[in-house]
């Protein structure tokens, strides 16, 4: 298969899916098209396409249309999310008489409506999980009906996935609130506020079917996909094939999936959703079908040699598939992690910033499917996936130990990421032994011990910025921060404290004396050691990643660094080393506090988002924990609550726009009256 099916395609999507699509329409030889809004004029997926439409929203069927007439796209790719999964965006291509890369609007439709697929997939005999719900139930009908569920159940929007309006719910108290929330959050998502019910099975685990059908009948199977490891019902860590699927249960699996393909007539590619008990890894229940290509898309890619993307196309060029379920074969274990805009000591709350330095891992068996580039602005405007790491080796074990390797090597300076999140969770043992279910990450995600910084983290931000300034300084002897005076030394001394790492170690000082290439260091006053700092610039991608070898008392290590500014005025540093990042500030020599002052407990915004309801109004007397105001960031609701009991006074009100730290409300202390004698 050499000849390109299309001459162009328009890629309706944004971030790493959509610089993923390109690579494969540049190796066929087709023309890319890339929309972009304003706030990814400059991104690299428009970088890369041939040619960019700007356009006001990536969910605007119209703009997106004009996009494709007007460039002559003779396809469009919705990749995923957006409107991929849009049953009016498929009909409307169809009328328009551009080709939509996936399956047809009433299939999507069908799948779309969990309600409607359960239905479709049980008349061919798919197990479906035990649960509740039609079109137009209310919450009230919802909570009659939970009964026959049983408890802990699951809410589900019928329209959307992702996570989003999910919630799981452990007893019939917590399920009025609980629906309330979820309509909210599928209303703001998806536009359709419909629930349903489902049992909520012990030790679950997330096992999902890749299928490929075209428009001459033929439908099969690529594996198993293994998506257990998840936070608040979004994937983390993908692999395939899973673990804990035996050859002959992988056989029912496929069959199943195809099966479900076949009850709506399907062409292009799936996936099928299963859960699965680790207590009977041999029964499975369909929950869902996403009627598109998938974020974890790579590892089947890994294990089969297919590309995925290139066989999208040419099924929706007409063409048959060319390989049947006898010729699909699996080589290997791969394994993907994802990385996120999101802080995991925060509960992954979303975070942004600009790339101020970027490296990512390479060589035999690593891919980077990425949407990064120095210099990027990371908005909270969509969603906070930046990346997919992928590793590929013989076996599960070796393929684990290359994907921490490859997060390890990798570094985003200048926003908060889950990279070092990511290897502590591969080194859970229940991930070395498969026996992971779905609540893992929320169990142990308190025990995890992330790095604390100690003299060594301290001593390298302090020779980083010493560093810095060293190269911008005046040749003059005298201009150099060399820490020498005439007659006698005197050491620079720096006052850092750590930034966003949880809990305040506090302020410490380092005193550095002589040269970046032969200095000498103290932490606290401690014992004073050698070190030194060598730049190593090294040109990727056309840009300078900041490299440097840093020794501290003997032992040298390299890193990737950055620092704010090169002048003897307050700094940052930020730097990564053996898969850690740290970020630094320079604290001025004196902080003035009056004991005369009377705090007011204060709540800000944790995270960019908008303020989507109020529960209390300004005088209103409230309760410590009591929630204040509930702010949705990339479709997910956080509640903000009363750090004490108090007169609450509001600083937002409901659609306000706010940023990370923004003073939502304040909590005043109660003055009590003078009682009388």
């Amino acid at each position: 298969m050499t000849n390109a099916p299309f001459s162009s395609v328009l890629i309706a999507n944004r971030g790493e899916i959509a610089c993923r699509i390109i690579g494969t329409l540049r190796r066929l030889g087709i023309r890319s098209i890339a929309i972009c809004t304003e706030v990814d004029a400059a991104a690299r997926h428009v970088r890369l396409a041939d040619e960019a439409v700007r356009v006001s929203s990536y969910l605007s069927i119209d703009e997106v249309l004009a996009a494709a007439e007007r460039t002559g796209a003779a396809a469009i790719h919705p990749g995923y999310g957006f409107l991929a999964e849009n049953p009016a965006f498929a009909a409307a291509c169809e009328r328009a008489g551009v080709v939509f890369i996936g399956p047809s609007s009433e299939a999507i439709g069908i799948m779309g409506d969990k309600i409607a697929a359960k239905a479709a997939v049980a008349a061919r005999a798919v197990s479906t999980v035990p649960g509740a719900g039609e079109p137009g139930m209310t919450d009230e009908q919802l909570i009659a009906a939970a009964a026959a569920v049983g408890f802990p159940l699951l809410i589900k929007p019928s329209a959307g996935g992702g996570g989003k309006g999910m919630h799981v719910v452990a007893s019939a108290s917590e399920l009025p609130a609980a629906l309330a929330s979820a309509r909210r959050e599928a209303a703001a998502s998806f536009g359709d506020d419909t629930l349903l019910l489902e049992r909520y099975l012990a030790s679950p685990r997330h096992i999902e079917v890749q299928v490929m059908a075209d428009g001459h009948g033929n439908v099969i199977h690529l594996g198993e996909r293994d998506c257990t490891l998840q936070r608040r019902h979004q994937k983390v860590i993908e692999e395939a094939p899973s673990p804990i699927i035996s050859p002959e249960t992988r056989e029912r699996l496929g069959v199943a999936a195809c099966e479900t393909a076949r009850s709506v007539s399907y062409s292009g590619a799936g996936t099928v959703e299963f859960i699965v008990s680790n207590n009977a890894p041999d029964e499975f229940f369909f929950m869902e079908m996403n009627t598109r290509l998938q974020v974890e898309h790579p590892v089947t890619e890994a294990i089969t040699g297919l590309d995925l993307v290139e066989l999208q196309l040419r099924v929706a060029a007409g063409e048959p598939l060319g390989i049947s379920q006898a010729d699909v074969t699996f080589t290997g274990h791969a394994i993907e992690a994802r990385v996120y805009a999101d802080d995991p000591m925060t509960d992954f709350l979303p975070t942004g910033g600009r790339v101020r330095l970027l490296r990512e891992p390479s060589g035999d068996g690593v891919r980077v499917d990425s949407a990064l580039l120095p210099g990027l602005r990371v908005s909270s405007d969509y969603d906070p996936m930046l990346a997919k790491v992928i590793a590929w080796a013989p076996d599960r074990d070796a393929a684990i130990a290359l994907l921490c390797r490859s997060l390890a090597e990798t570094a985003v300076l200048g926003v908060t990421t889950n990279l070092e999140f990511l290897q502590l969770l591969l080194e859970l043992p229940q991930v070395a032994s498969a026996t992971m279910d779905t609540e893992l990450i929320g169990r142990e995600l308190g025990s995890l011990r992330f790095a604390e910084a100690d003299d060594t983290v301290f001593a390298t931000a302090a020779l980083l910025l010493f560093a810095a300034r060293w190269a911008t300084s005046s040749d003059a002897p005298w201009g150099r921060p060399s820490g020498w005076r005439l007659g006698e030394p005197a050491p620079l001394r720096y006052r850092l404290a750590v930034e966003g790492r949880g809990d305040d170690p506090g302020v410490h000082t380092v005193e550095v004396l002589g040269t970046p290439a032969s200095a000498l260091v103290s932490v606290d006053g401690a014992e004073t050691v050698p070190a030194s700092v060598v730049r190593v610039d090294e040109a990727v991608d056309g840009a300078v990643d900041g490299g440097a070898l840093v020794s501290v008392a003997g032992v040298g290590r390299t890193i990737v660094s950055w620092a704010s500014d090169t002048t003897v005025s307050s700094n940052t540093v930020e730097f990564a080393a053996d898969g850690v990042t740290w970020r630094l500030r320079e604290v001025p020599p004196e902080r003035r506090t009056s004991a005369d002052v009377v705090a007011v407990p204060t709540v800000s915004s944790p995270m960019p988002g908008s303020v989507v309801a109020v529960l209390v109004a300004s005088g209103d007397e409230v309760e410590a924990g009591e929630p204040l105001i509930i702010v949705e960031a990339m479709k997910m609701e956080h509640v903000l609550t009363a750090p004490s009991a108090g007169i609450a006074h509001l600083d937002a009100a409901i659609g306000d726009h706010v940023e990370r730290g923004q003073l939502l409300a304040r909590v005043e202390a109660r003055i009590e009256a003078p009682t009388k004698e």
